[in-house]
């Protein structure tokens, strides 16, 4: 199968959300108290933006003319008096359609960002993944990736959720 990996196109947007709702099933699965099933996380109007982000570079894959996997990044550049001057390319959001998943597209997305990293003279990748995503965490593991933190929560009370 014939892969190319180019920048997102306001032509990709229809292609993009289809995997924008297989990633918001799997998060409304494991924290069905955050996320809305059914829903995703960008509309149409917030994707065709973020498209055009110089600093929220977005990249998709290609396999048969279609959307086969996306990669979101971000650019974030810090600066603080207690830590060292860094760049950072952090995934927002990598996700390989549910029909071509286990060719190897999520390898070469990574990859591809991983020379993006190193391209804007980055010093390393973050991503998060929730608690519960066990196959995101095999993957992510599997690329040489380790936890650089750990984000715990408490929850008070579920009741008093936003509606």
């Amino acid at each position: 199968m014939d892969l190319i990996i180019r920048k997102a196109e306001i032509g990709d947007i229809e292609g993009i959300g289809e995997l924008l709702y297989q990633v918001h099933g799997v998060h409304a699965a494991i924290r069905p108290d955050l996320f809305i099933v059914g829903r995703r996380k960008y509309d149409d109007a917030q994707l065709s933006k973020i498209i055009e982000d110089a600093d929220a570079p977005v990249y998709v894959c290609i396999a048969g003319g279609e959307v086969a996997g996306y990669v979101f990044m971000r650019i974030q550049r810090e600066s603080s008096p207690s830590h060292r001057p860094m760049t950072t390319l952090y995934i927002d959001d990598l996700c390989v359609s549910e029909k071509v998943r286990g060719q190897g597209i999520g390898h070469k997305l990574f990859a591809f960002a991983e020379q993006f990293a190193s391209e804007i003279g980055a010093y390393n990748i973050t991503l998060h993944v929730y608690e519960g995503n066990e196959p995101a965490k095999r993957f992510y593991n599997s690329l040489g990736m380790k936890a650089q933190y750990i984000a715990m929560e408490k929850i008070i009370s579920p009741d008093n959720s936003v509606k």
